[in-house]
Formats: structure tokens, sequence, C-alpha cells
């Protein structure tokens, strides 16, 4: 009888966080960059692994004891939080502007001529591709996230676009190697 409890309650959380995922998307991406389709999004792993352990947290609190139930708690604000950061990432982009929406930040639209430099980072196998904006914000991009190699495919080309530079002014430019805008000046 336990096991059906712990399905249903499986069950009731993906359902409210596939509404409220649903209803966030209605409410906060109203934008046109938001309607393109195009889009550098966390991997699926976040939300996933998010939605696991808050629901390992609700059995935690289903099975007893202060304990269970304290462990379960931490667990559901700590999937609580990965499932957050997994909603509220993103760079939405068209052919002339690109949407960054971060958690506890307003969203920033950026025209592809206010990225002014690029750093590369090495994360446990990763790459981190560091964008650096005209108004001094940075927007991180990792080679895990969905779409971040077409984002960068196509920001190059509207960059230089926008700047007037042309491709061959830019002996930085070096997809295979994760280099697409100038680097950062020491």
């Amino acid at each position: 009888m336990e096991y059906v409890a712990v399905v249903i309650v499986a069950a009731l959380v993906f359902l409210i966080c596939f509404l409220v995922d649903r209803g966030f998307t209605k409410l906060f991406r109203s934008q046109q960059e938001h309607k393109s389709g195009l889009a550098v999004r966390l991997n699926r792993r976040y939300g996933s692994l998010g939605l696991i352990i808050a629901v390992l947290g609700v059995a935690a609190l289903f099975a007893g004891g202060w304990l269970l139930t304290a462990g379960g708690c931490l667990l559901i604000l700590v999937g609580s939080g990965l499932v957050v950061y997994y909603m509220t990432f993103g760079v939405f982009y068209d052919t002339d502007t690109f949407v960054l929406t971060t958690f506890g930040k307003k969203s920033a639209t950026y025209r592809y001529s206010d990225i002014k430099a690029q750093q590369l980072y090495m994360n446990y196998g990763n790459t981190v591709i560091e964008l650096y904006m005209t108004d001094g914000r940075t927007v991180q991009l990792q080679s895990g996230m969905t779409g971040v190699y077409d984002f960068l495919d196509h920001a190059f080309p509207a960059w230089l676009r926008q700047t007037g530079r042309k491709r061959e002014e830019c002996l930085f430019y070096d997809p295979q190697n994760s280099c697409w805008f100038p680097p950062v000046e020491d």
C-alpha cells in the first residue's frame, strides 16, 4: 500500500512540474526571441535530477522518523532548486537580438554587437565559453547545454554584420577550438 502512495505522489509531482513549466512559459516568455524556437537551454538532466531528488524527499517524509523527515525536507529543497534553475536559465535568440534569462535577475535583451570578448575555461571535461557584454555582464555557456553551438554559429555572422567587420579581419575565429569572438584582453 505504501508503494501505491509513493507512485501517486510521484505522478502528482510530475503533473505539477509539467503544469508549472507550461504556466511559466506562457507568463514569462512572451518576447519575440522566446517565440522564435531558437534557444540555448540547460541539459534536461538538471530538471530530471531535481525532480527525482524532490520525489525521494517526499518519499522520505512518508517513511517517518525525525531524521528521515529532516533529510526529506533537505532533498525537497535541493531538488526544487535544480528544477527552478533548469526552468529559469535560457538564451533565446533571433536574427538581430538575444535575450538572457537567469534566476533572480531581470531578463536582458542584447544585440550581437554587444558581445565584446570571450574567454574559454575547461571544467571537468566540459568547455565553458564566457561571453563579455558591453554592459559588464557575462554570459556563461557550457558545451553540454542544448543548442549552444547553434547559437554561437548564428551569433558570429550576426556580430560581423552588426559591427561592420569582415570575416578575414577576425584571426581569432576558430570554431573547432571554441573561439568565435575576440579574446579577453589582459
